[in-house]
């Protein structure tokens, strides 16, 4: 493909014809792409398509077979992450690994601490602290002095972030950084990065979410099944062209849903004043065969709701009728047994044995119904996790493959697995396509439809509005900790959905909106 970007830098970074082979699978395929001073790149593609190869071939964490790593018109090959970090070349991961027990500005200075801690003192480091954080606008969602185990996801990212920026890098990449954060934290960010771009740095950004892409990119970068199939300048690049790029096929029809299902049925989940915590007075109710769509902003108490209802945080008031029968969760043990299914959104910390096999996470709800005296049914296993691994397209050389080797689409798909041997009643969905790029949430999408269409009841979490009103027969919105209001699928819109996520008087419960898109009450 013609590369039609316009150059505004010097290439600060280059790979030529880099290769990189894991067994039989070659994750990149002599890949040759530029990332210029000055510049923001978007690096693009389906999971598995060699983003996360590519990065991590970046800060020498994993070596290349063939080809070359060109930094400031000098061949490099870094030794460690540690040498790729002195000479300027950093990753702010999607994963942030942060201690627990040190604060935030440990955390943030943790690769720049001398051995021994009578080296330093905390003041003067919860000082530096401050300025970073005051320069780059975070002050009023992250304080220096907060412990590690106390922090939210969106504040664990910031820490990574910032992390990155101690000293001023040549070249960063951005990996799915907003998956965490809030509409606000998400400008901040942005306004860092254009403010790094001044500053002549290289900046990376990857990302499955294709408005931020064209709200920030100079150009794009597509990779597919490990090989470079082009670069283009955002300008005069359309979405459709885009995706057509990274998955090699249209997809338009990306909601479309092609399952005959039928009327919703009786009440699976009926919640009446539920009270925690974090929710106030909830009250709703899920049918067999019904997605019920859980919308609102960052903060809202929708992850809270979900944990409260399957015992992961205590109910003080109200009542969860669960298939017609008055239940009080202790636990998400408890939970499970009754017949709830749950996919986490933090999947890989709360839902994924990454270490472990396919087979293993595949199976891990239905042990008690395949173990006899102890003793394991190994054949019986292998069957039930091959089948649900077919239905579900699971893509992994075997079932015998560590999970945590699988892209995310993949790994999301290992997680519904779980809960559809177990065949759940309710099956709760927390960001079912958090991290997922988007071939792989079409084939999700039609996962979800299809469960429905089988009689399953699904209330899915979603921060991404175009896939609650694509998906969510109804769409029930919280804002803090309470609902404000609840719109069927036909009457649903995104400036609908956003006025009553971002309701400021919540003495009355919103009803709905007028005519004219208005809250009312």
């Amino acid at each position: 493909m013609t590369d039609t970007t316009t150059r505004t830098g010097p290439a600060a970074l280059r790979m030529d014809s880099v290769s990189k082979q894991y067994g039989t699978v070659a994750a990149l395929r002599e890949v040759s792409v530029e990332f210029r001073a000055g510049e923001v790149t978007a690096l693009m593609g389906e999971n598995g398509a060699g983003k996360s190869t590519l990065l991590k071939v970046l800060i020498a964490a994993t070596p290349i077979d063939a080809g070359a790593v060109v930094l400031d018109g000098e061949q490099v090959r870094f030794a460690d992450p540690t040498a790729s970090r002195a000479a300027g070349v950093r990753v702010v991961a999607q994963e942030p690994e942060i201690i627990a027990h040190v604060n935030v500005a440990e955390n943030i200075f943790v690769g720049a601490l001398p051995a021994k801690r009578r080296l330093f003192r905390r003041s003067e480091l919860v000082a530096r602290a401050t300025e970073l954080i005051t320069r780059y606008g975070f002050s009023q969602v992250l304080h220096p002095e907060t412990l590690g185990s106390r922090l939210t996801p969106a504040q664990r990212q910031l820490v990574e972030i910032l992390r990155a920026l101690t000293d001023q890098p040549k070249v960063i990449a951005f990996d799915e950084p907003t998956s965490s954060l809030s509409d606000n934290e998400v400008e901040l960010l942005f306004t860092l990065i254009r403010r790094l771009r001044e500053q002549g740095v290289a900046v990376i950004y990857v990302s499955h979410r294709l408005k931020e892409v064209f709200a920030l990119a100079d150009q794009v970068v597509v990779l597919r099944d490990g090989g470079h199939v082009g670069t283009r300048s955002t300008e005069g690049l359309t979405e459709t062209e885009l995706i057509r790029m990274m998955v090699g096929r249209d997809l338009s029809s990306l909601f479309h849903d092609e399952v005959s299902r039928a009327e919703p049925g009786g009440v699976v989940l009926a919640v009446d004043g539920v009270t925690s915590a974090d929710v106030h007075d909830i009250s709703f109710d899920v049918r067999a065969g019904e997605i019920v769509g859980l919308a609102g902003l960052i903060g809202a108490g929708r992850s809270e709701l979900v944990r409260a209802l399957v015992g992961a945080e205590p109910i003080t008031g109200g009542t969860v009728t669960f298939q017609g029968e008055r239940r009080r969760f202790r636990s998400p043990r408890d939970a499970v047994r009754a017949g709830i299914g749950l996919a986490p959104e933090e999947r890989k910390a709360e839902a994924l044995f990454l270490q472990r096999s396919v087979r293993e996470n595949t199976a891990a709800a239905i042990y008690d119904r395949i173990r006899s005296f102890r003793v394991i049914n190994r054949k019986r296993e292998r069957e039930i996790v091959g089948q649900y691994l077919e239905r579900l397209r699971v893509r992994t050389p075997s079932q015998e493959h560590a999970v945590g080797n699988l892209s995310g689409g993949n790994q999301q798909k290992v997680v519904l697995a779980r809960w559809l041997a177990r065949n759940p009643a309710l099956l709760i969905l927390d960001e079912p396509t958090r991290g997922v790029d988007v071939g792989a949430k079409s084939e999700i999408y039609a996962i979800i439809r299809e469960l429905a269409a089988a009689g399953i009841a699904i209330l899915m979490v979603s921060s991404e509005l175009p896939e609650v009103l694509g998906l969510a027969d109804r769409i029930l919105v919280m804002q803090n900790g309470r609902i404000t209001g609840e719109l069927p699928r036909a009457e649903a819109s995104e400036e609908g959905v956003l006025a009553l996520a971002m309701a400021d008087d919540l003495s009355d419960v919103v009803v709905g909106l007028d005519n004219d898109g208005a809250v009312t009450r």
